[in-house]
């Protein structure tokens, strides 16, 4: 047995229970956002005279957090103290840190989190200041709608994930196939795995995911099926949509390729610590992957949006939002933090030269950018994504044992008939 796996497994489940807890939680002993913030108005720019402020991220976006709050450092006589928590340790220790009023001055969460925490009352109203912001209009609008509470809007995004599509051009050259094109539909994906692993190199496959990662599924597999015009959920996130020809055809598609033998064998239990690590060591011809990790490759990979059944392009808008904490007495400052953030410094001078995707459209195409297409690529799909909403989206679809799992599983690896029913207990648990 895994022993490493069962121990994340157990301690995910526990995290999803403590965020189940949340609401009555908070209902119970904790003070309702804005208790504690200040009466006074907070200047535009927010106000920054050399405070110390604290700030929680879960451990997968270390690598932009601490480049945005060093830079910020380095510029600002306030001080903000970064504290990186495990992924799988981190709905635990909000939800704790939540129901007895110790939630740090800004904390960042996994943008499927946002809309449940924000109704839940952890972050502050942030609508006067968004709103004054001239660039409001070009902040990713996956992200601020995901942090978007009854009009009231509590987050901005953090650092941006997406799904792109990846290959692996020396690998395509060897399979007769164009380095330098993009499989352009769902077909042609399957097509070029297929021509990779006719290669029948040792440890080399034509393409990989993680068959036990719920989050690794919906990041990979929703663009698909938004390329092809449907929708995986109901506007309101409460019905799966789960069982429409988009999304059959995807299924089929990945069972065609487990069925022969065209898809990492490991990918069958992975569970999602090492879903990526085979493409990153070039043993995978072409996959879904996230563009953070674009910069890590050591060899020459291909960028394209994610292709529909018969065209189009999509990306899933994943990362993390960010907000003030209904516990922080410091509104302002952490305000000027978030107002530095979302400047052209920050996006195109911190993130950008560093290789990450920016959260502005107006700055998608900057000099950093310019100097990698891939860059550029990324940056314009971004517009062309989304981020599913719902309040019960990680017990749906990102928990151990999800009924999207189950979907998913007995879709391409057991053969079953039952998506009608597998999509049906999805919207059980969306519509709760």
């Amino acid at each position: 047995m895994n022993t490493t796996r069962t121990h994340a497994a157990r301690r995910a489940a526990a995290a999803v229970i403590a965020a189940g807890l949340l609401v009555g939680g908070l209902a119970a002993c904790a003070p309702a956002a804005d208790d504690n913030a200040s009466d006074e108005p907070i200047p535009a720019e927010g106000t920054d005279d050399g405070t110390t402020l604290t700030l929680w991220t879960r451990a997968p976006i270390e690598r932009q957090a601490k480049l945005l709050v060093d830079a910020y450092n380095e510029s600002h006589e306030n001080q903000v103290e970064l504290t990186v928590v495990p992924n799988d340790d981190y709905v635990a220790k909000v939800g704790a840190a939540a129901g007895s009023g110790g939630l740090p001055d800004l904390f960042a969460a996994d943008i499927v989190y946002v809309p449940n925490w924000a109704q839940q009352g952890l972050f502050q109203d942030m609508s006067e200041q968004i709103d004054a912001l001239d660039f409001k209009d070009e902040i990713n609008p996956g992200h601020l709608s995901a942090g978007t509470v009854d009009g009231a809007e509590y987050v901005l995004p953090f650092a941006l994930d997406l799904s792109m599509l990846f290959w692996n051009k020396e690998l395509f050259a060897e399979a007769g196939l164009d380095p330098e094109k993009a499989p352009a539909t769902l077909e042609e994906f399957a097509e070029a795995a297929m021509a990779v692993q006719a290669l029948n190199k040792p440890d080399t496959y034509g393409t990989a995911t993680g068959l036990n990662c719920g989050g690794c599924l919906v990041f990979t597999w929703f663009p698909s099926i938004w390329a092809s015009g449907d929708e995986v959920m109901s506007d309101d996130g409460t019905e799966s949509l789960l069982d429409g020809d988009s999304a059959q055809a995807v299924y089929d598609t990945w069972a065609e390729l487990q069925d022969a033998g065209a898809i990492l064998p490991s990918s069958t239990d992975e569970a999602g610590p090492t879903w990526t690590a085979a493409f990153s060591e070039g043993k995978v011809g072409v996959m879904p992957f996230p563009a953070t990790l674009l910069p890590s490759l050591e060899f020459d990979a291909g960028v394209a949006g994610i292709p529909g059944v018969d065209g189009g392009a999509s990306t899933f808008v994943g990362g993390d939002g960010i907000g003030i904490s209904k516990d922080s007495k410091k509104s302002a400052q952490a305000w000027n933090f978030l107002n530095w953030m979302m400047s052209e410094d920050a996006q195109v001078e911190v993130l950008a030269k560093d290789g990450n995707a920016v959260s502005r459209g107006d700055l998608a195409d900057n000099e950093y950018a310019a100097a990698d297409p891939r860059l550029v690529t990324i940056n314009e799909v971004a517009a062309q994504g989304d981020t599913p909403v719902a309040l019960n989206f990680q017990q749906a679809f990102n928990a151990p044992g999800s009924p999207w799992l189950t979907l998913v599983r007995n879709a391409v690896l057991n053969g079953d008939d039952s998506v009608p029913a597998d999509n049906e207990e999805i919207t059980a648990i969306l519509s709760q």
